[in-house]
């Protein structure tokens, strides 16, 4: 597209000491805008993405990548299916659990919760709710025990602690002459956890497996069997292989089917914000017009000349292109270095201020956190970075073209 003397002009254009000095000032601006633009961008991708990542890293804590269920709703010989599913190659830990909805009550006050059966040893291969743990462990889950483990919020509700007596409601009823009756039994708070997500901190307990089915009357049964996978993102891939392989006597799911509208809303989320601020690179590639505008009148005179010695219309058109370009570039090329660099340090600039300045962006107590999450996408910097020359190089074709217009009698009359 470009010829050699295009180059070697717009160039000299771009490198050349402007008479005008609002020129150079306004293509300083252009410059420093699109740098400035491309670094925040980046640098609100990046936390974005550690945002998204921390999320469903709690989310992981406590749900499993895979879940196997029975279609009949009650999985009785599970270990052989256990076995089976861990003979998979990207499965790398399953567990079996028993789970119901319940009422949780203790002294006056009363809250549902999803009560979850596991095993204690095995539940560890699985999910790693016990690094999540403030008080108390896993291993007091034993069976006969009746301990139970709540979720923060949910203990908070209920006004419990370690050694409290937590009555579970089930419903599943018995008859008595009074007439039916949920069954009922009481637990002993030995634990307590926080995964940081209300979903779970509200509304999970934790039991061992065999006191649930006593409870629920599934004597050896299990309500399903969870699995951890070798990558959390080829849970869809492994589900529908796992799905043949039991050949529709199981229900097999994912990690994503029980969370897809979040998910979706986080993909949303991301590209509504991304969007919205590349109208700051926008924004400051149309500073690139209006330089390129006032150099276009600045030098008809040699646009004239240039014409007179033979330049084609398309290589008066390419200088400008070249010269709008080469503020593009160097901006954007400025920018993604400044936006990675932020990025990657961004917790360390983000504590620093905070003790400069004797302020807290982010309150671990609402938020979970103490620090600002980032994490880097490659495929986001490149994403950022061609947009942003993109525009830059579109914001150069209508001066270019007021440049290709001009003519060289009506440029020289009064030179």
């Amino acid at each position: 597209m470009f010829y050699p003397l295009s180059i070697w002009i717009g160039l000299r254009y771009t490198r050349a000491e402007r008479r005008n000095h609002f020129i150079s000032f306004i293509s300083f601006i252009s410059t420093l805008g699109i740098t400035l633009g491309v670094i925040v961008l980046i640098t609100v991708l990046s936390v974005m993405n550690g945002f998204h990542k921390e999320v469903r890293e709690r989310i992981l804590g406590m749900a499993s990548h895979a879940d196997i269920r029975a279609a009949s709703g009650s999985l009785e010989a599970w270990k052989p299916t256990l076995e089976k599913a861990l003979r998979h190659p990207r499965v790398v830990g399953a567990a079996p659990y028993v789970e119901s909805q319940t009422m949780l009550v203790h002294g006056r006050q009363v809250s549902g919760a999803l009560v979850r059966g596991i095993d204690p040893e095995m539940e560890p291969s699985v999910v790693d709710v016990g690094e999540h743990m403030q008080q108390g462990g896993l291993d007091q889950l034993q069976p006969g025990s009746f301990n139970i483990v709540l979720g923060r919020e949910l203990a908070l509700a209920l006004g419990a602690g370690v050694g409290d007596r937590v009555t579970v409601l089930v419903p599943r009823f018995t008859a008595t002459p009074t007439g039916s009756v949920p069954r009922m039994k009481r637990f002993t708070v030995s634990g307590i956890f926080s995964v940081g997500m209300g979903e779970f901190d509200r509304g999970v307990a934790l039991v061992n497996l065999k006191d649930l089915a006593l409870l629920l009357k599934m004597k050896e049964g299990v309500t399903g069997i969870r699995l951890k996978l070798d990558d959390v993102f080829a849970s869809r891939q492994v589900s529908l292989e796992l799905a043949q392989q039991f050949r529709g006597w199981f229900h097999v799911t994912d990690w994503t089917d029980r969370h897809r509208n979040f998910f979706a809303a986080l993909r949303m989320e991301k590209r509504m914000m991304g969007l919205l601020l590349f109208f700051i690179v926008v924004i400051a590639a149309f500073n690139i017009v209006a330089t390129l505008v006032m150099v276009v009148v600045d030098k008809r005179a040699d646009i004239a000349i240039l014409k007179t010695f033979g330049a084609s219309p398309r290589q008066i058109m390419n200088i400008f292109i070249v010269q709008g370009s080469v503020i593009g570039l160097v901006g954007t090329l400025l920018g993604v270095v400044g936006g990675v660099a932020l990025a990657l340090n961004v917790e360390q600039v983000v504590a620093w201020i905070e003790q400069v300045f004797n302020v807290h962006f982010i309150d671990p107590d609402v938020y979970y956190i103490s620090v600002l999450p980032s994490d880097l996408h490659w495929d986001d910097v490149a994403l950022v970075g061609f947009g942003s020359f993109l525009c830059s190089f579109l914001m150069t074709l209508y001066p270019a073209w007021n440049a290709y217009r001009t003519l060289p009698a009506e440029a020289l009359r009064y030179e």
